[in-house]
């Protein structure tokens, strides 16, 4: 049982969470969830750097409490997720802003039918036919030629069911 290890528990949440927050990223097209599949990736990432300086046996780096002999954990690793935590705090509340701003002005958080709306509202400023359309090939080229192919039997009488 030496590969279950509080350390390598640990890693293993962490990538755990970095894996469901990118997964939960690339599945999801609803805004609003894509913001909490960051976050579940940052809890992640946070999580793996607290394990960066970690260390067994080690105490607190707390100068003047202990002996200068006695291992201490690193404290920078530290920091860097207290940071962290405070930056991704302030992208999240921007994201969540933005969100209700997107949600007031279209009506929807799907990213296909914001694309859509997005392309609409632009051709309608720029004043230019939108994009994609099916009637018409791009650049006003004609339509090619149908392709000749075997001619079909026409249609012959239907077949009826019969009750048994």
């Amino acid at each position: 049982m030496e590969y279950l290890v509080f350390e390598n528990i640990v890693a293993a949440c962490a990538i755990g969470l970095i894996g469901i927050g990118l997964a939960g990223l690339l599945v999801t097209r609803h805004l609003f969830r894509m913001v909490l599949a960051l976050g579940v990736a940052e809890a992640g990432g946070n999580l793996f750097l607290v394990l960066a300086g970690w260390r067994p046996d080690a105490v607190a780096p707390i100068l003047g409490v202990h002996s200068a002999s006695v291992a201490m954990v690193d404290p920078i690793p530290q920091s860097l997720v207290l940071t962290s935590i405070v930056i991704g705090v302030g992208v999240q509340a921007l994201a969540v802003a933005a969100i209700l701003r997107i949600h007031r002005r279209y009506g929807t958080l799907d990213m296909r039918e914001l694309r859509e709306r997005f392309e609409m509202e632009v051709c309608d400023v720029a004043g230019i036919a939108p994009p994609g359309s099916r009637e018409a090939p791009a650049g006003k080229r004609p339509l090619p030629p149908p392709i000749p192919g075997p001619e079909l039997p026409a249609p012959g009488p239907t077949m009826r069911r019969t009750a048994s």
